[in-house]
């Protein structure tokens, strides 16, 4: 947001702030919701680079395409071990992991 518009807003009474202070997130739960998403954006890129639709990635870890789906869309009922488990059964090195969760 440009500094004019949040001088404006906040001139009106408007308070400005991120999603980390509007949920009253601690930096804990920041971090692990972003090592979710970052994964779930890695296994969806992997996916698609590897031609596969979501049906055969679910076959390949004995899961199915709407929890392949949840994986890929950051779902919280979905763990980080099978994130990571699915991005290890699609080809993903430990160095491949590192990349996708470091920051950026």
């Amino acid at each position: 947001m440009r500094a004019s518009k949040k001088a404006r807003l906040t001139s009106r009474g408007w308070k400005v702030g991120d999603t980390r202070e509007f949920l009253d997130l601690t930096p804990e739960e920041a971090a692990l919701i972003e090592l979710r998403l970052k994964l779930a954006e890695g296994l969806k890129a992997r996916r698609k680079r590897k031609r596969l639709t979501q049906h055969d990635l679910a076959a390949a870890v004995q899961s199915s395409q709407s929890r392949v789906a949840k994986m890929e869309s950051g779902d919280p009922t979905v763990s980080i071990d099978l994130l990571m488990r699915s991005l290890i059964a699609l080809g993903a090195s430990r160095r491949d992991l590192a990349r996708i969760i470091a920051p950026r």
